[in-house]
Parts: structure tokens; sequence; C-alpha cells
């Protein structure tokens, strides 16, 4: 961090402790709300979402070969290939806007072409087959149906902008760089990195495995019930690929990864839920922007309304899942049908704290960008699904 940050950053907290009213009760409270939001966002998915995340980055970063990235998500790679596996990437991982980051930025510092990451970067937190069950099934099948197409047609649409946008640098960022394989590592087969990514991706899967809604039946329930006795199974035979496949200088510079992500990204995640909490608070707990200014503003169709609705969804934090009860109680509002897909279109797969860590990933210029593109799309898919079923 530059010394002129620091020193902003203290001039800022001395600003906020001097001349902010904390006691006033709507202060206070949202004080509160930023803090209990942090809280909740800690116990619900640092533990069982973000630390395998932080890992399977660090694995990325260490044994993943940078020539292997470049084939499948580099910017000269196939584009129906690389699209094709970046945009249906949330059907495989139900992640959140946050858990994705470092993943992203696992690979966008391998050397995957900013198209390609971007659309991954959406896709995760966007294309997740139970929170399209959900919208289905609580908010409507015409819904549920609408925001499955245009989140894989965002995906696409939005890594090819990106990769358009931003040629020149995908092409200096690779150009003359040499790669060879690291020195000191063990030699394994295809299939056993495969296995071994495999086994942690799972292991992310199985531990942020949602609880069911009350009643449910089928597999969904059993394999919650189940669900930390496969992760520790997951987590054993992780323990024996480790001891078996890799050296201990391997673990050693895949911790020393994993943690340099850590530090990258976890200030500034924490730092923007608080500031989220503040502002907007939690579903139900009122902070600094009351939710009735939200929900009549949303009401219609107009552009502004469809407008405010992307601007409000890119700037909230949703938790995996959240979004439904969330938009739920904005429709019984009153919100139209048209803000309504576009709240869950630039929703999921953008927040404050995301947007603070992609920007230093990628840099703002590019963040801008990417959060430009999605809330200008989603405004526009609004706006015709607002006509269509009005």
């Amino acid at each position: 961090m530059k010394e002129r940050t620091k020193l902003l950053l203290i001039v800022g907290v001395f600003g906020a402790a001097y001349y902010v009213p904390w006691n006033h009760p709507v202060i206070r409270q949202s004080g509160l709300e930023a803090f209990m939001m942090l809280q909740e966002y800690a116990r619900e998915h640092v533990l069982t979402c973000l630390i395998p995340a932080f890992f399977i980055a660090g694995a990325i970063a260490v044994f993943v070969s940078q020539a292997s990235v470049l084939k499948y998500f580099g910017a000269q790679a196939g584009k129906f290939l690389s699209y094709s596996v970046a945009s249906v990437s949330g059907t495989i991982l139900a992640l959140c806007s946050c858990t994705v980051l470092p993943l992203f930025a696992g690979i966008y510092t391998r050397g995957a072409g900013i198209g390609p990451a971007t659309a991954f970067l959406y896709s995760g937190p966007a294309i997740n087959v139970l929170a399209i069950t959900l919208t289905a099934k609580i908010l409507g099948w015409q819904l549920g149906l609408a925001r499955a197409v245009g989140a894989v047609v965002f995906a696409v649409v939005t890594g090819l902008l990106m990769a358009l946008i931003f040629h020149k640098d995908d092409a200096s960022r690779t150009a003359g760089q040499i790669y060879v394989p690291d020195e000191g590592a063990k030699e394994r087969t295809l299939f056993q990195d495969s296995l071994y990514m495999l086994t942690m991706l799972l292991i992310l899967v199985f531990a942020a495995f949602t609880k069911p809604a009350s009643g449910s039946t089928g597999l969904w329930p059993a394999i919650f019930a189940a669900k930390w006795y496969i992760t520790i199974s997951l987590l054993i035979i992780l323990g024996w690929m480790l001891k078996a496949w890799f050296t201990k200088d391997e673990c050693k510079r895949w911790v020393e990864s994993t943690w340099g992500f850590m530090k990258q990204i976890f200030p500034l995640l924490f730092g923007g839920v608080i500031v989220a909490g503040f502002m907007l608070g939690r579903p139900g707990h009122p902070a600094l922007i009351p939710e009735q200014w939200i929900s009549s503003l949303l009401g219609g169709n107009s552009i502004w309304a469809n407008l405010i609705a992307s601007l409000a969804g890119a700037l909230m934090y949703f938790a995996t899942l959240t979004e439904v009860p969330i938009l739920q109680g904005l429709t019984g509002a009153g919100m139209g049908k048209g803000p309504a897909l576009a709240l869950l279109l630039a929703g999921p797969a953008l927040s404050l704290p995301n947007m603070l860590v992609i920007g230093s990933v990628m840099g703002v210029k590019k963040t801008a960008t990417f959060c430009g593109v999605i809330v200008i799309m989603s405004t526009i898919a609004g706006m015709i699904y607002g006509a269509v079923f009005a």
C-alpha cells in the first residue's frame, strides 16, 4: 500500500470518528447494521466459502501451468471453447459475488484473457442452478427463465465486450513471455492434477452447501445432512494427495500464494461489507438508506426504475440465494417486473465489496467498464422484459 493511500485512510477514519453524528438514532442503527452484516458474512461465508476458494486460487497460481491457462483462456484462445467454459461455470460452482473473487484473481493473474476471465467473474455467482430454480418457484417461471437465459447471454456478451475494448492490453500482457516448467516439482499426470483440483472444488461445493427449505424432500436434504461427513472425507483425501503427489516446497509455495491472495482481498472485502451494511443494512433491517425509498423508486417499467434497480443491485451485497426473498419483499411492495429482472441480473454478480477487490486485481478503468456494461445491459433487459410481461 502506498504511503499516500495510508495517509488518506488514516485521515478518512479520523474524519468519520470526529464528524459523523454517532449519537443520531439512524446513524447508530446504520453503524450497528454494518457490523451485524460483517458478523453475518464472517459466520456464514468466510470459513465455508472464502477459505476454500482462496486455497483453490493459490493452487491455480502455483500448480496450473501458465501455458495451459493461455491455451484455454488466453487472449488468443479459441473463443467458442473459452467462453463456453467460462459462461456456464456457475452451474457447477454455487458462488456469491465475493467468493468468486479469489478464483477470478487466480486465473487472471495466471494469464487468462480479460474476456474469458470476466465472463467467468460474472457467471460464477449469476448462473446458479439452485438460485434460478428458487426464482422460478417463488417469483414465477417467466422470471426464472429470463434470469437463466439473461445470465448466460450476459456472461458471453460482457466477456466479448471487455475483450474488444481492452484487446491491446490483453496482447501486451503475454507478448514476449516465455513459459518454462517449475524446477523441483514432482512429476504428476494430468489426471492427478485434475483430481487434486476437483477434490478442492468439491470441498468448496459441499462446505458451502445451503440448507434446503423446510419441508423439502429428496436428494437435496439428504446431501445437506451428510455435507460435513462428505467434506471431512474429501479433506482426508486431499491430505493424502498432498503427501503422496507433492513436495514440501510445492506445498509451501501453495500456502504462500494462498496467503498472498488473502492479504490482497480480505481487507477490501470486509471494508466493502461494512460500507454496504452501513448504507443499506440487512434485509428487513433499516440503515442509512431506507428500503422504502428503493421500493418507491422501482414501480412501473420506466428507464429510471430499471436503471435504479440495476444500480441498487450492483451496490448491494447478496449472499447466495438471499436475492430471492429480498426481491419477493420488493415486488410485494410494488416493484415492477422489469426492475425485478434488472436487479436479479446485476445484483448477484456485483456488490460494493466485489467492486473494490476487482479494482485491485485489474485496475479501476477495467472495473468501471465491467460494472458499467452489466448495469446498462441489466437496465435494457429489464425494460424489454417489463414491456413483454406488463
